[in-house]
């Protein structure tokens, strides 16, 4: 059975083979979606904006459509990106970097962990602790459930 370390150079070989299209399939893939979304966006909107023009019996002009339609589009890319950003970069910060309550429960298991290392190891178990720690950079002492 070949190793998952083989398996990734094979697929990075693959990817590697078709090209910058292979290689960021994904990003190519969201550009697509994007610019796809982008241009039905604008023609239904040209749509709406000519029937609500006739519909009021004024001129068809391209440079109002303009201003109307980048008015709707920074207006929804505002709202969908602070949505967004503030979704992404807040729950990284409270869930990953200040939040007691997720550090909780990996320091919990840690704790379990160390201990059961204590056990099997008898006296061997601090210094195998020591050096996991060390090899982790973990700084500041064990793992204290509820201890925060």
């Amino acid at each position: 059975m070949p190793s998952s370390k083989h398996q990734d150079h094979k697929q990075e070989d693959s990817a590697a083979k078709k090209g910058i299209f292979g290689k960021y399939a994904y990003g190519w893939l969201t550009l697509a979606f994007f610019l796809g979304s982008l241009l039905l966006h604008w023609y239904f909107g040209w749509e709406a904006y000519v029937d609500e023009a006739r519909e009021h019996g004024q001129p068809i002009e391209a440079g109002a459509y303009m201003t109307e339609m980048l008015r709707d589009t920074f207006e929804n890319w505002q709202s969908e990106f602070l949505q967004l950003l503030w979704q992404v970069l807040g729950l990284a910060y409270f869930l990953y970097l200040g939040s007691p309550s997720s550090k909780e429960n990996d320091d919990r298991l840690e704790a379990k962990i160390d201990e059961l290392i204590k056990l099997q190891a008898g006296e061997k178990g601090d210094k195998i602790i020591d050096e996991i720690d060390e090899v982790y950079l973990r700084h500041g002492g064990h793992a204290r459930p509820h201890g925060h």
